[in-house]
Parts: C-alpha cells; sequence; structure tokens
C-alpha cells in the first residue's frame, strides 16, 4: 500500500532584538524541522519524529542571507500502484524558519534539510568538512564510510543559490523521508559551504542540507529529482504535496497528498508556465491601504509568479516594491520596510489564474517592536521579471503543488485567520 508523506510545521516564539530584525535579512529565508505533533489522518501512516525545543532570535543571525532570492536564483541546467502515504514533523521558528529531518545511509543518519521548491536537488553536508570548519556544533554531517550501501560517483557538483555557491561531490545511498525510501539514489555530499554566509554558519542555523522539490529543468547536472524517483517508484498516492504552514501553530507538509483539515472550501489551480521554478502567471496586482477601501491595480511589468518554500517574504523586482511600498504607508529602515503599526494595515493581493489572493493587514506584518512593523515584503535583483510568493503568501493560503499535472492549487489556509503572535523586545 502506498503513502502519504506529511510534514507538520510547529511554532517557537523567541525573544527578538529590533536592531537585529532590521538589519537581518534572513528574515527572508525558510528552513523546515520536525515535531511530533498532529493525529493520525485517515488512511494515512504516521511517522513522528521528537524535536528538542530551539530558542534563536535575529541577534543570533546577523548578516545571514536568503536561500533563494539574493543576486540569483539557481541556475537552469537541463543536461502506480496502490497508494501509500506517510506523516514526518516539522517545526516553526518566528514563522521564517522551516526545515525537516530525513535519514541517509544503511544505518539511517539524521540530516535536517530545508524543503525547498526553488531548486532540486538534494545535497548534505560532509561530516568531515563540518568538523573541519568547526561548524559540527550547529549542524549533523553524513559520514559515508559509516554506511554500507554508500558508493562514491566522483563527478563534481556545483549550485548557486541566491545567497552563495555550494559545491561537493556526487555520491549515492539510501535516502528515506519518513517512510518513503529511495534506493541507490544519487545526490551531493557537500564539502563548500561558504557561499551561504551566515545563513549556514551561525550558531543558530539548524538545517543542515537542502532537498530540492522543483521541476527536472531545474536539476543540476540532470540528476533525478527526489519526487521524479518517489513517483517512479510507485510509492506515492499520487504525484503531488501541499504545503501548510502554521502561524504561531503546528503546520505540516504532504508528499503525496494534501491533508484536507487544513485548508478550507475547493483549490483553485493555475497551470505551471515553465516547468523549472513552480512558476505560474501573474495577472495583476492590487493594493489598498486598508481593510475598508477598494482595491487599486498597481502598475507592474511583471506577468509571472514563483510559489517558493526556501523564501519567507514576498520578493520583487526592486522599483515595483519601493512603489508599493510607499503606497502601502511603508518607509525604509535597514533593509526592510516598515510602517506604523497604529496606522491602518495595508493589503496586497496578487491575481492568479480568475482568483485575487489578498494578504491583509496583520498577515503582512512579520515582527513588531512598539508602534514598529516590518512588512514581509523585500525587493531583490533576482526577481526583476517575477515576484517571489514565499512564506507570507503560503501561512495565509495552503498550496498544492501538482507535479504529475504540472499546475499549483490554493485553497484557503485553516490558519488563515491567525494572526502573528511574537513581538520584537527591545
Amino acid at each position: 500500500q502506498a503513502q502519504r508523506l506529511i510534514l507538520i510545521t510547529c511554532n517557537h516564539q523567541p525573544e527578538l532584538s529590533l536592531v537585529h530584525a532590521f538589519v537581518n535579512p534572513f528574515v527572508m529565508c525558510k528552513i523546515v524541522v520536525f515535531l511530533a505533533c498532529l493525529p493520525v489522518i485517515s488512511r494515512a501512516e504516521l511517522f513522528r519524529l521528537p524535536l528538542k525545543s530551539h530558542r534563536s532570535s535575529f541577534g543570533d543571525l546577523r548578516g545571514s542571507t536568503t536561500l533563494n532570492s539574493g543576486s540569483s536564483l539557481p541556475r537552469l541546467r537541463v543536461s502506480m500502484s496502490g497508494s501509500r502515504e506517510t506523516e514526518i514533523d516539522l517545526h516553526n521558528v518566528m514563522n521564517v524558519q522551516y526545515s525537516g529531518e530525513i535519514e541517509v545511509g544503511t544505518p539511517g543518519q539524521k540530516l535536517r534539510v530545508v524543503f525547498d521548491t526553488g531548486s532540486s536537488n538534494l545535497w548534505v553536508p560532509s561530516a568531515t568538512m563540518l568538523q573541519q570548519e568547526g561548524l559540527d556544533i550547529a549542524h549533523n554531517g553524513f559520514k559515508g564510510y559509516n554506511s554500507s550501501t554508500f558508493k562514491i560517483d566522483g563527478a563534481d557538483f556545483d549550485i548557486m543559490y541566491g545567497s552563495g555557491p555550494v559545491s561537493g561531490t556526487l555520491v549515492s545511498d539510501v535516502v528515506t523521508i519518513g517512510t518513503l525510501v529511495l534506493h541507490n539514489y544519487t545526490f551531493a555530499e557537500v564539502i563548500q559551504t561558504q557561499g551561504l554566509g551566515a545563513l549556514y554558519s551561525s550558531s543558530s542555523s539548524f538545517f543542515d542540507g537542502v532537498l530540492g522539490l522543483g521541476f527536472d529543468a531545474l536539476a543540476v547536472d540532470g540528476l533525478p529529482t527526489v519526487m521524479k524517483a518517489l513517483n517512479a517508484s510507485g510509492q506515492l498516492e499520487e504525484p503531488v504535496f501541499g504545503f501548510f504552514h502554521g502561524t504561531g501553530e503546528d503546520g505540516q507538509l504532504v508528499i503525496g497528498g494534501v491533508d484536507p483539515r487544513h485548508y478550507a472550501g475547493n483549490f483553485s489551480f493555475v497551470p505551471v508556465t515553465s516547468a523549472a521554478y513552480w512558476q505560474v502567471a501573474l495577472g495583476s496586482i492590487k493594493l489598498r491601504a486598508n481593510a475598508t477601501e477598494p482595491w487599486t491595480t498597481m502598475g507592474s511589468n511583471t506577468t509571472s509568479a514563483i510559489v517558493d518554500s526556501g523564501t519567507s517574504m514576498l520578493v520583487g523586482p526592486d522599483a515595483e516594491v519601493e512603489s508599493l511600498a510607499m503606497l502601502l504607508g511603508a518607509f525604509p529602515m535597514q533593509n526592510m520596510w516598515v510602517t506604523s503599526c497604529s496606522a491602518s494595515a495595508p493589503g496586497i493581493a496578487f491575481v492568479l489564474g480568475n482568483h485575487e489572493y489578498a494578504i491583509q493587514g496583520q498577515d503582512l506584518i512579520i515582527q513588531r517592536s512598539g508602534d514598529l512593523c516590518v512588512l514581509g515584503i523585500q525587493g531583490s535583483p533576482a526577481a526583476e521579471e517575477h515576484w517571489i510568493l514565499g512564506d507570507v503568501f503560503m501561512r495565509k493560503y495552503y498550496v498544492q503543488f501538482d507535479w504529475g499535472n504540472q499546475r499549483v492549487g490554493f485553497a484557503k489556509s485553516a490558519s488563515g485567520e491567525r494572526r502573528l503572535s511574537s513581538t520584537l523586545i527591545v
């Protein structure tokens, strides 16, 4: 019997510093961690993994950068029977960081990875490299020599994220995601992570590697993607996965289906326009200063949007974001857009297909201190041709990534009416 993979996120509310929050661009990056919290759903075999509580602050993350929305996105290189489902726990830290646990090798070695729809490769760090670089305190590394099924390919691996390059060597081994198992799967054992900067070297960085959920065309060296391999193995109920990102509460990722407990109504689907990123057509962008005013269409030359679980913010072209922020009454402060918390709550809506997906008021605010509120929007040179819809969007809307039909479905998240409760402490 096939299984669905369900990954659950849980919230953690740390104490934060106002200055550090504004200085630190890490609020754009997303990671995923495990914590057992939800009951078994119908027909699902729940796979639970415990997680110790993790406390961190933006001060700990000073100088770190986003995974996918920096100077450039990852480079493009083009070179069933039954039903199965399983469940893996995730952990939500500050509503901007998500990472989850997989196992690699025989016996399995537990490693924490970002489940990233903005890339398509799996890489894990070499334990030897981590020890040499003094990173083994914050990270777990892979020890191929301890695995009876480990094989060395020997080919070089290089990938460029917005935050910088990562490089290593191609290897193969058993990869286990919940109870889904890929035998002899090729991935990268990484020996260079300096390009990620403080995003990886910080003591508060608690992801070890990245598991890409993008399409084949995005995969470095044309390597098979995890979704392609899982689909070919016949282990999935259907070749889809769905993200629910809780705001101040538990959340989950499902591979092989979706969880109806975490969305309301029906999905509205839009086709993927370019099967590399999860890119869809963007009809228009609408704004309003408060919930009582009518929506106004914003002048925009951008006609596409990328739904990216590897980015925390709403990221767009610099000029458009600046115009948008000013129309919303925001002002710049140390690379962030800030507004008065006592002012009317602004809103932004993205028209995808025939539907408007609005993010209004408190849903657009990612942190606050006194009367200052930080908006979850940011400009980037990497987004000159598209908008990136990250966690700010995905917390409001449950997103179904239909890999088999190359389409994306949106429904109101079950946590859509909840509000961010963590505060900044000066």
